[in-house]
């Protein structure tokens, strides 16, 4: 969430209470937790789960298996896992017990986990681990036009870690040959969304290869695919400049994919339709999901984005002499283009020792300010929230309303909840937004909230004209003087 309409608000304790409806833990149990917390944002020992997946699958028919493509991946990250695996060692279990093992498949498929696939993680070299699920499809028995993956993670001692959801994803019997509408924009592609690119030569499935990158180099990849964001640019600029732009992907726009994981971008590249091996040069209409297309290098002599093996190349087109709106291309040229999305989980035990599964693990997707005067509201939005959550402004519990899965609502905490003397403040102090349930659990964000003191000068006051390097210094002496000043708020990711 960008930041919001600032709201000027008196530092000063507040007058009203909270409503009756809005609980905080007990105060002992508040001390605890804030030791914890303080603990974590210290020395974060996060887990993060990450889970790859196609915006759209396509439908099998009869005994026929069309597996996702590309598959679904899961990721562990964060030095939350090697933590735990301390732990199990402690407890004499080795290091056998640690080993985290899975399950994905759909939302339908209830607890067998014979309709389901077993994943098996294997250590990257950047010490995450990776697995996924290459088997996976929906058959035409299932009449769904939506569904989601649910992802069950275990340790092989058999202490379960919790279930996992993907976003939705549509199904669609086959790729849509027609002209697309941007009326109908359900499977067209925008500027700015997260695709993958795979190739497959002579319509093999076993010679699937994915675009990825490794080693800060673009390969192709029997098993590992990247998600790459793809932006719309201006025909005129130059790479250096590449200005962003809004709107639907077209054939013939210029684009530039970028790796979300290492932001490493190709050159501008002019996007093609691809019809029986030929490159449309004419072809202006509007990308669907699952085309066939090419990438040919702005500038260039037909020059165009290819795979051999492995190696991403370049293959210079053959230009059609009876037709000019055509050229040429070879099998390693033409792409599949399809929509991906990424879900990431983010918890921590911290120093404590969870027993029971981290799901549902909440999903914060906006912030909204309200209210004014003494008491400002903040409502979280999001997914999988429940009534054992409370919203926490760094080390400090604020008062909290469960309203639905999606929603939750907090009182703002007092400026003066975060130090002691003020004095100098002159600078915003940002704290991270925390969700903690009512176990220790600590659930991380990408948000957090700002605190802004409003930019007047007070005659006779010193104003700091830079933070100073030993800032801790400075935040444990400048709380007074902020509880004096009107402040702003404001929200962030």
């Amino acid at each position: 969430a960008g930041p919001a309409e600032p709201l000027t608000h008196p530092g000063r304790p507040r007058s009203r209470s909270p409503p009756r409806c809005w609980s905080r833990s007990n105060p002992y149990q508040t001390n605890l937790l804030r030791d914890g917390v303080r603990r974590y944002l210290q020395l974060p020992a996060d887990r993060t789960v990450l889970i790859l997946h196609a915006k759209v699958a396509q439908k099998s028919y009869g005994n026929e298996k069309r597996f996702f493509c590309p598959p679904p991946c899961v990721y562990l990250s964060g030095p939350g896992w090697k933590l735990k695996q301390e732990q199990i060692k402690a407890r004499d279990l080795g290091e056998a017990g640690f080993r985290v093992c899975g399950y994905m498949g759909l939302d339908s498929m209830g607890s067998s986990l014979m309709e389901t696939q077993k994943l098996s993680f294997e250590e990257q070299p950047d010490a995450k681990g990776f697995s996924c699920a290459k088997a996976l499809y929906i058959s035409d028995a299932d009449k769904r036009k939506h569904f989601r993956l649910v992802l069950k993670l275990f340790f092989s001692n058999g202490q379960e870690i919790g279930t996992f959801h993907s976003k939705l994803i549509k199904v669609i019997s086959k790729p849509s040959q027609k002209k697309q509408s941007l009326k109908n924009t359900d499977l067209c592609i925008s500027s700015g969304s997260k695709v993958s690119l795979f190739n497959r030569l002579r319509s093999q499935t076993v010679s699937t290869r994915y675009l990825s990158v490794e080693g800060g180099a673009f390969i192709a990849s029997a098993r590992q695919w990247a998600a790459f964001t793809l932006h719309l640019a201006d025909e005129h600029c130059t790479r250096s400049e590449f200005p962003l732009r809004e709107g639907y992907i077209r054939y013939g726009s210029v684009v530039q994919l970028i790796c979300t994981a290492t932001g490493i971008t190709l050159p501008p590249l002019i996007i093609r339709k691809v019809t029986k091996q030929y490159a449309m040069l004419d072809v202006d209409e509007p990308i669907s999901q699952l085309h066939k297309c090419a990438f040919q290098f702005q500038g260039s002599d037909h020059m165009y984005l290819c795979l051999s093996t492995e190696k991403v190349i370049q293959f210079q087109a053959s230009p059609c002499p009876k037709e000019a709106n055509r050229e040429l291309l070879n099998d390693g040229s033409c792409w599949t283009i399809i929509g991906t999305e990424t879900v990431e989980y983010t918890f921590s035990e911290s120093l404590a020792c969870i027993h029971e599964p981290v799901s549902p693990v909440p999903l914060i997707s906006a912030l909204q300010l309200t209210g004014g005067g003494d008491v400002a509201m903040l409502e979280v939005q999001g997914e999988y929230f429940h009534a054992h959550l409370k919203v926490w402004f760094g080390d400090v519990e604020a008062e909290t309303m469960y309203r639905s899965p999606k929603s939750l609502m907090c009182v703002v905490p007092d400026v003066s909840a975060f130090g002691s003397d003020w004095r100098w403040l002159r600078y915003p102090i940002t704290v991270p937004l925390l969700l903690i349930r009512d176990d220790g659990l600590i659930y991380s964000s990408s948000f957090s909230f700002t605190y802004t003191p409003e930019q007047s000068f007070i005659p006779g006051q010193q104003v700091l004209s830079e933070v100073p390097q030993d800032s801790d210094k400075l935040l444990d002496s400048i709380h007074q003087e902020f509880t004096r000043t009107n402040f702003h708020l404001f929200m962030q990711s």
